[in-house]
């Protein structure tokens, strides 16, 4: 790979159940070519092939944990000293709390690659202390304790697509509630508790903004066409010149209270019509996806 290459490879490590496979996937749709769990003893010769052959391997992303073992981590640190640092390597680490790692192997029951013997909580431990050089050498470390998929994934999105110089111009929309709190990855927010809210009618209260019935409901409100419409036209204004400074992508978060029916139907309205006027567009819809 050339010195001067846009996008070098991509080291991710980290902690056991922090999401690291989240995070390959993400760079996957970026086109990364991905390899997961790659002992650290083949990343030299994987460095070799990639310097060989750059018009096929453009961009590369791999995995590499606590599962190559002592051997391959030290490897793995050796290797990083060596190469020239923001020019061929970038490494992502990724961690969480104690608590949310050991709830979230409670949850999958699934065994902790260091959990042959002992406690969970012992074989978090170890592993927190044997990634230490690994996390000392990173270009950025992401806590993902209070972060879900869809916001792991655009965070990912940020700190490389944008470092590194990709172009993905996406926008992504999302509904929320309130009272579960703001989405903390967002760029814009927009406050709909000011509409007639749908919750108060019997018919409607168990459908979503999704649903046609609560569509009409909305659409016949003068004060929700013209909140919708102003949204939009703000949307499609500002977006270019958003996209132009953040160059990776833009996340309008639309909240009312409990994110089921005014949100989500301005969410998915909005996101439909910049898909029509050609944008790049992911709706989400975080309490309906729970």
């Amino acid at each position: 790979m050339s010195s001067d290459a846009k996008s070098p490879l991509v080291i991710i490590s980290g902690l056991s159940g922090s999401g690291k496979s989240v995070a390959l996937n993400a760079l996957e749709d970026l086109s990364y070519y991905c390899v997961d769990n790659l002992p650290g003893g083949l990343l030299s010769d994987l460095i070799d092939e990639i310097r060989s052959q750059p018009e096929r391997y453009p961009k590369v992303a791999v995995g590499i944990d606590a599962r190559t073992g002592p051997d391959g981590l030290e490897r793995l640190v050796s290797m990083l000293d060596s190469l020239p640092r923001g020019k061929e390597a970038r490494l992502l680490f990724m961690e969480a709390s104690t608590a949310v790692l050991i709830r979230r192997f409670s949850e999958t029951r699934r065994r902790h690659p260091l959990g042959s013997s002992g406690s969970l909580e012992a074989a978090v431990k170890s592993e927190r202390e044997l990634m230490q050089p690994i996390r000392e050498r990173a270009d950025w470390i992401i806590d993902t304790s209070d972060t879900n998929i869809h916001q792991l994934r655009r965070q990912v999105w940020r700190n490389i697509a944008g470092v590194i110089g990709e172009n993905v111009q996406s926008v992504v929309l999302e509904s929320f509630a309130f009272k579960r709190g703001v989405p903390r990855d967002a760029d814009l927010m927009f406050d709909a508790r000011c509409l007639p809210n749908p919750h108060w009618e019997p018919g409607l209260r168990a459908r979503t903004g999704l649903d046609p019935e609560v569509a009409e409901y909305l659409e016949g409100s003068e004060r929700v066409r013209a909140f919708r419409d102003e949204l939009l036209n703000f949307a499609q204004r500002w977006l270019p010149a958003l996209m132009e400074d953040q160059r990776a992508l833009v996340t309008l978060a639309i909240g009312c209270t409990g994110g089921q029916h005014r949100s989500v139907y301005l969410a998915d309205f909005i996101g439909r019509a910049l898909k029509e006027a050609g944008w790049s567009v992911s709706v989400t819809h975080r309490e309906l996806d729970k």
